[in-house]
């Protein structure tokens, strides 16, 4: 997916949401919610040249912040800890190689939902990470991989790259579903998709690898509890 057409999409549905927002017609008090979420995350990296690859599990977990000032519309904010990267794949080859990359992350999400007591919502927006710390788990000798034939045909220089990118940005989107327990306490589940603009590594025309954008699945169970 090009950039300048993820522009477009983000103008776009923000343009949605804004109208929907602004289309509705009957008062309604707005509600203060915090919260919290742990889940899983799959992540890769899109890198160009294209590098054969797995997903690499990890793990998020974070606080929430969610205003409703209309019915069926209101935005959230997170602070996240999660973890992201890529695990290659070595086919027939006997090796393993995968990094990971701890962040904590800010989103911004429009927040759309149907429903009163068993609710539908659709969440979308941009976002903004910290790189904290990066770990690297294999068992090849990366000094010597220029001269070992196994990987004569395969790119590798993203094996010796350290990340680059100190601040990550992107956009994700995502469905899930909520139950409300009673009035102040509801339970939900999230599943989401997350598309870095930015390189993590060192990347450009001039560079061995010219594109590394990261990717990320995720799915959490969250708690909210309304304050107002």
């Amino acid at each position: 997916m090009k950039k300048t057409h993820i522009t477009l999409f983000i103008i776009g549905l923000y343009s949605i949401l804004n109208c929907i927002s602004m289309s509705a017609q009957t008062h309604y008090d707005s509600r203060v919610y915090i919260g919290g979420h742990a889940g899983l995350n799959l992540s890769r990296v899109e890198f160009t040249p294209s590098v054969t690859q797995g997903f690499n599990p990890g793990i998020n977990a974070g606080i929430n912040f969610r205003y409703i000032e209309e019915k069926h519309f209101g935005f959230i904010v997170e602070l996240n800890w999660e973890q992201r990267g890529w695990k290659e794949d070595f086919e027939d080859l006997n090796y393993k190689y995968s990094r990971t990359v701890n962040f904590i992350q800010l989103p911004f999400l429009a927040h759309i939902y149907f429903g009163n007591r068993g609710k539908f919502f659709i969440n979308a927006g941009p976002s903004i990470s910290l790189r904290l710390s990066e770990s690297t788990n294999t068992d090849i000798d990366l000094t010597t991989i220029s001269s070992n034939s196994d990987f004569n045909n395969r790119v590798t220089y993203q094996m010796l790259e350290p990340v680059h990118q100190k601040v990550d940005y992107g956009i994700q989107g995502g469905i899930g579903g909520e139950f409300s327990i009673n009035k102040r306490n509801s339970i939900y589940l999230d599943a989401r998709f997350y598309f870095g603009l930015g390189n993590l590594l060192k990347s450009g025309r001039t560079e061995n690898i010219r594109g590394s954008n990261p990717m990320t699945i995720s799915v959490s169970a969250g708690y909210w509890f309304r304050i107002k």
